[in-house]
């Protein structure tokens, strides 16, 4: 009795190499766009911590510039100084961050500028601060101030 020749449904050895070839491009794009992603993400990252930073340092300029009565500035050394009858601040600037007594701030500043009532500074006392940031830091102005009370004129 002869034996039946059946044939198993199967695919072929090229079919197998084109779905193979076809995977494999799919993957190098996948991990080409998952590379992209993880670069913007890096990006987005790091400017939401410059952001943050700057916010930091302008909202602890505010607080201190409306807590002090006495702000002043020393060049030699590159600090300003905020006094009060109770406590003392004292900010330093470097060019990579600021450290204000323990806390430090990384920003980096292009210029920075002093003012008392609106001209730019000529002695030692301020009433505001003109802060700009390089371009690492988007080249943000920080611009604060305070309102001299009775006192500030009188002495």
């Amino acid at each position: 009795m002869p034996r039946a020749i059946t044939k198993i449904k199967a695919f072929t050895l090229s079919e197998m190499i084109i779905v193979m070839i076809i995977t494999s491009i799919v993957v190098a794009m996948a991990f080409s766009i998952l590379h992209l992603v993880q670069k913007h993400m890096s990006v987005i990252q790091n400017n939401f911590a410059n952001n943050s930073e700057i916010d930091k340092l302008d909202q602890l300029l505010w607080l201190d510039f409306n807590r002090y009565s006495t702000i002043y500035k020393n060049t030699s050394e590159d600090i300003v100084v905020f006094k009060n009858e109770i406590d003392s601040v004292v900010y330093q600037f470097n060019k990579k961050f600021i450290v204000k007594n323990t806390d430090t701030i990384k920003v980096s500043l292009k210029t920075k500028s002093f003012f008392l009532n609106g001209n730019k500074a000529t002695n030692s006392i301020i009433d505001a601060i003109k802060l700009e940031t390089d371009s690492i830091s988007q080249n943000q102005v920080l611009f604060v101030f305070k309102e001299n009370d009775a006192t500030h004129y009188m002495n």
